[in-house]
């Protein structure tokens, strides 16, 4: 994959490969994603595509209030159609050439056994406990404990430094968070229904916004070769003298 895209998650499902393995896949669907805006080296300092989907048509007043005075002043400069969601993503500067303004992007730019990540909305669990939502073990359910079963605990010290320290794992807010699951692996590309089959799961409730980008992680296992060839050097010399 060589250009982010703006998509949809429609929801999971299961398919099976040509050897009867069946796998779970989450279901991409990339409808209507256009080129809004580029940002350039010399004007911005940086090299990005600003992406756009879901149009707004109909009413102009409808639209004027879906979209915002100040975005659709800018639509009407840059002569594009109005979105509701817009996107910006860094790419190289040599990449902007390729791509004009109001232009659309589709699947020509996915393969099948591409290594993506996609970043999405993870579902909302509201105010959660700290079992839920850290995992804590809790105190034990036996004789004589009372009304604490599922408490986290002490939270502070003592006089020094007589407060609670940053960071400390409490109850609160679970979820509802942007979260970016990296390395998935695209198991199938349907191009005419604009569907892409996604190796495993993605956050988020169905019909979630989702940014696909091309993955930013090293492969493992050309990482984990290269680390066993600096680490003994003295095989690799071994294999050379016997050939």
């Amino acid at each position: 994959m060589d250009l982010p895209l703006l998509g949809r998650k429609m929801g999971m499902s299961q398919i099976f490969l040509p050897d009867g393995t069946r796998k779970g896949v989450t279901i991409l669907k990339v409808d209507h994603c256009v080129v809004v805006d580029k940002r350039t080296p010399a004007r911005d300092g940086y090299a990005a595509l600003v992406l756009g989907t879901t149009p707004v048509t109909g009413d102009p007043r409808r639209v004027e209030r879906l979209v915002g005075k100040p975005m659709m002043g800018r639509f009407k400069k840059l002569g594009v159609e109005p979105v509701k969601v817009v996107r910006e993503f860094r790419v190289k500067a040599a990449e902007l050439d390729k791509y004009q303004v109001g232009q659309k992007l589709g699947l020509e730019v996915v393969k099948e056994g591409d290594r993506i990540d996609v970043c999405s909305t993870s579902k909302g669990r509201g105010f959660a406990g700290v079992m839920k939502r850290h995992h804590m073990a809790g105190s034990k359910w036996s004789h004589g404990t009372h009304e604490y079963r599922r408490h986290g605990g002490s939270i502070g010290c003592r006089a020094e430094p007589g407060r609670v320290h940053k960071g400390k794992r409490m109850p609160g807010h679970m979820g509802a968070e942007r979260v970016t699951t990296q390395y998935l692996k695209v198991i199938r590309v349907m191009p005419d229904q604009g569907i892409i089959l996604i190796d495993g799961p993605v956050p988020g409730y169905p019909r979630t916004l989702v940014e696909i980008s091309p993955t930013t992680k090293l492969h493992p296992i050309r990482i984990r070769k290269e680390e066993v060839a600096s680490k003994d050097p003295l095989k690799a010399s071994k294999k050379a003298a016997k050939k």
